[in-house]
């Protein structure tokens, strides 16, 4: 995933089509330093789940991520985290889908896109992974974090050779 992280990092950051701040450029980076897996802990007990092998991998790599461009989520410092209904509770009123009321915020917070993490609801089922905004017909569901990140470079990719 770092690869993946430091790829969409360079690539975003060269093509020139969004602002980002001088450390951002002199370091190639978007990212942040690494949580402390105190900080994963805390925020798993405030949240009373434990997160996804991948989420935690992300976490140890990078404790947020800026948005490459305008149309992918920031994802957040892990002490900014909590559920959707925490923090935007029109969203759910104004969707009512079941799999929002216990959805994890991790990107987007104050933004026109967000990206959950949805906890499996039975212990046979898999965590899901949605970017979710106003602006798309529903939902977007990846199945892991990897593949969102992967689609997120592609997307790059196409912006720095138009």
């Amino acid at each position: 995933m770092e690869n993946l992280l430091n790829d969409i990092s360079e690539k975003a950051i060269k093509s020139k089509d969004f602002n980002f701040t001088p450390e951002q450029i002199k370091n190639n980076w978007l990212g942040n330093i690494p949580a402390s897996e105190k900080q994963i802990s805390e925020a798993e007990n405030k949240l009373n789940i434990r997160f996804p092998a991948d989420y935690k991998e992300f976490l140890r790599i990078t404790n947020g991520f800026s948005a490459p461009n305008d149309v992918e989520p920031s994802f957040e410092n892990i002490e900014n985290i909590d559920y959707l209904k925490n923090v935007d509770e029109f969203i759910l009123e104004a969707y009512s889908l079941v799999e929002l009321e216990n959805a994890i915020i991790v990107g987007g917070i104050s933004e026109e896109q967000y990206f959950l993490l949805l906890p499996p609801k039975a212990k046979n089922e898999k965590w899901k992974y949605w970017k979710f905004a106003n602006w798309m017909a529903g939902e977007q569901p990846f199945e892991n974090l990897k593949e969102y990140f992967e689609d997120v470079l592609e997307f790059v990719n196409k912006k720095v050779t138009e």
